[in-house]
């Protein structure tokens, strides 16, 4: 008796993983379509759910709604060292109305490509402030970041932001924002970006307290931080290239954001040596912009030997802020008036 092979099982696994790899790919398909449509950070590639409100959420993601909220015509960009600059007090001084897109713990990289999203959804915005810290003065050209940051979120290449929606913190942002929409009291986050963190630091305990004392009083060292000595910054050229693209008509205040006395370099040191150049090669790269100008609050000034007015060295407190909105502003005005 002769046998004959039995074909059933193999074909069998064929059929299902034939079946699984359907089942995975469809399931795939159909929660890339809905988060596409729901679309976590209104980045605006959908508009079907969008609530004209900020879900309350870190910057990084809100800026893709604040960016692109045509009610804003100006913008303020950098990091937590120009983040208590209050929007609504530039808005009140100059008559345009100010966003602040500042992200804390972010360098040029970032902060460009929140620029290069502001300046897509804003062609002839009516003013920009940039602030510029050291975080600029590095020298790898990849401009790299320290802490996370989502590139894909406002990238211009569809691919990239359909990749960036298959991540898992996402696909949880996906159910908070369906939540929040469906919800009866939607929690909205401030429309203008400003987040006050003086009362953050004040809840960490008194400014004359050691642990401010030492973050504010020990002095910088005499060479610069590795990777900031110069003699190029290719992110100034990064600069350039954006602030070129500007229309003329548009205001853009560079500003060199406060520090505390011990955190300047002392004269003649390598260190201070290498800030000059770095601040040389973005003001240099600001020239590329006819209205532009600078608003210098890091140079020696009274204010920076007050202990009462900073948490440390680099992060300061309303007393300080006020008075550099106003300055702003005023840049701002003169700008404007300008033929």
């Amino acid at each position: 008796m002769v046998s004959v092979p039995d074909s059933a099982g193999p074909r069998n696994w064929v059929g299902f993983a034939r079946l699984f790899l359907g089942t995975v790919i469809g399931l795939l398909a159909g929660y890339l379509a809905l988060a596409f449509l729901i679309d976590p950070y209104d980045s605006g590639r959908s508009t079907l759910f969008s609530a004209g409100a900020v879900r309350p959420q870190g910057p990084r993601t809100a800026a893709a709604s604040r960016g692109r909220d045509p009610a804003f015509a100006g913008a303020v960009f950098g990091n937590s060292h120009i983040q208590l600059v209050e929007p609504a007090r530039l808005t009140t001084a100059t008559g345009i109305p100010f966003v602040q897109l500042s992200v804390p713990a972010t360098g040029p990289g970032e902060q460009l490509t929140l620029l290069a999203w502001f300046l897509h959804h804003h062609p002839a915005p009516k003013a920009i402030v940039l602030a510029v810290d050291d975080y600029w003065c590095i020298a790898d050209p990849a401009l790299p970041n320290d802490k996370p940051f989502p590139f894909w979120l406002y990238s211009h290449e569809p691919l990239a932001y359909l990749r960036g929606l298959l991540r898992f913190s996402v696909a949880q942002e996906v159910v908070e924002r369906a939540g929040w929409l469906l919800g009866p009291r939607r929690k909205r986050a401030a429309a203008d970006g400003w987040w006050d963190y003086e009362p953050d630091y004040l809840r960490l305990g008194a400014l004359d307290g050691e642990r401010f004392r030492a973050a504010r009083e020990t002095p910088v060292p005499d060479a610069p931080d590795p990777g900031k000595a110069g003699p190029d910054f290719p992110a100034a050229a990064r600069l350039g290239a954006a602030l070129a693209a500007l229309p003329p008509q548009t205001a853009v205040v560079m500003v060199f954001p406060p520090v505390y006395a011990a955190g300047l370099p002392r004269p003649g040191t390598p260190r201070a040596q290498a800030e000059t150049a770095c601040r040389a090669a973005m003001t240099e790269a600001l020239r590329l912009h006819k209205r532009s100008a600078v608003v210098d609050a890091r140079h020696e000034r009274p204010a920076s030997h007050e202990p009462d007015l900073f948490f440390d060295q680099t992060h300061y407190r309303h007393a300080l802020a006020r008075p550099l909105a106003d300055e702003i502003a005023a840049a701002i005005d003169r700008l404007r008036k300008k033929p």
